[in-house]
Order: structure tokens, then sequence, then C-alpha cells
């Protein structure tokens, strides 16, 4: 990956990290009723769950690269419109609000991880996602493999440092959400229609 593609796909995926989800507010959650160091096995899990979902999506579109080169176009355009669109819908969206957090007896790592994983998982707009998002970034003349090591690692280590965060200040991050989360919305719907944009007018 050329590094210029790669500071924009960096980008990108601190934008996607920061928009709240289930997995970002899983973290927030489990960071205040567990402490931010039971909270890892959440975010190891979540984070595992949405490496898995990165290479099946990856290499479902190396399969269909290697029977046409224009298969990327078209998942670009149509990738670009969806990501549009959850811009869109994000913009839209109601501030995150989160209910009073109760609970005792912290449950096992094995659990906090299966949690976090399944979190990521069962989500199926997640792979939707990365099925419109990683073709603005994928070049066919490299290696699928080389490519899914970067992507996968980059989006791993920054999800891992964003939801981590989260759990470190779960308790002072709540009450600025519930203040602040609409324009939040609007600045990370913002920042997705203006990728799902631009990128496919790129090369």
């Amino acid at each position: 990956m050329a590094l210029q593609t790669w500071f924009i796909y960096a980008l990108a995926i601190l934008g996607l990290s920061l928009t709240p989800g289930p997995n970002g507010l899983l973290a927030l959650t489990h960071g205040a009723m567990y402490g931010s160091r039971r909270a890892l096995y959440t975010i190891t899990g979540g984070v595992s769950g949405f490496s898995a979902l990165i290479a099946l999506a990856m290499f479902g579109l190396g399969a269909l690269l290697q029977t046409s080169s224009e298969v990327l176009v078209v998942l670009k355009w149509g990738g670009g419109a969806y990501l549009l669109w959850l811009g869109i819908q994000l913009w839209r969206a109601p501030a995150l609000q989160l209910s009073p957090i109760t609970g005792a007896g912290a449950p096992g790592a094995a659990t906090l991880f299966r949690q976090g994983f399944l979190s990521a998982v069962s989500n199926p707009k997640v792979l939707l996602f990365y099925g419109a998002f990683l073709p603005q970034f994928i070049d066919p003349q490299r290696s699928l493999v080389s490519q899914f090591i970067v992507m996968a690692a980059t989006f791993a280590v920054t999800e891992f440092l964003v939801e981590y965060l989260l759990a470190r200040l779960a308790f002072k991050v709540r009450p600025w959400m519930e203040r602040g989360g609409k324009s939040f919305n609007r600045g990370c719907g913002t920042l997705f229609a203006l990728i799902g944009a631009a990128l496919p007018l790129t090369r």
C-alpha cells in the first residue's frame, strides 16, 4: 500500500473508530462497571471480531477481482454511495443516551472477550460497511495478503486505542456524550459523506 493511500486510510479508520457504535459503547460501559483493566478483555474480543470481518471482506473481494477487474470499479461506486448514505443517517441520528450503569461482580476474562467478539461479528452492517469501505483502498496489482496485514493492523491498533480511551474516561465521557452527542454525530456523518463522495473519484 502506498504511503499516501495508507495515510488517507488511517484518517478514515480514525473517524470510523470515533463514531459511536455497539463496541465503543460496550467498552464505555464495561470500563465504568468493571474498570479499564478488565475492559481490555472486551476490547480485545471486539478487535479480534473486526479483524475477522476485514479478512472475510477482503478475501471475498479478492475472489471477485480474480474473475473481473471491473468488479472493483463497481464496488468503489457502490461503496461510495453506501458511505454517503451512512453519513446522512449518522447526521440525522439522535444523541447517544447512556443508561445508568449498574452491576455487581465482574465476569471472567473469557466472558468479557466473548461479549466483545460477538458484539463485533453479530452486526451484519459491519460486514456490509467493510465491503463498501475496503475497495476504496485495495490495489489489485499488489499482494492482497500484505494489504490485509497493513489494513487489519492499522484498524486493530486504532480501534484498540480509541476503545481503551473510552474505557479509561467512562465516567467523564458519559455526560459529554449526552450534552454534545448530536454535534458529534453530525461531525462524523459529514466525514463519512465526504469520504463516500470523494474516494470513488480517486485512482
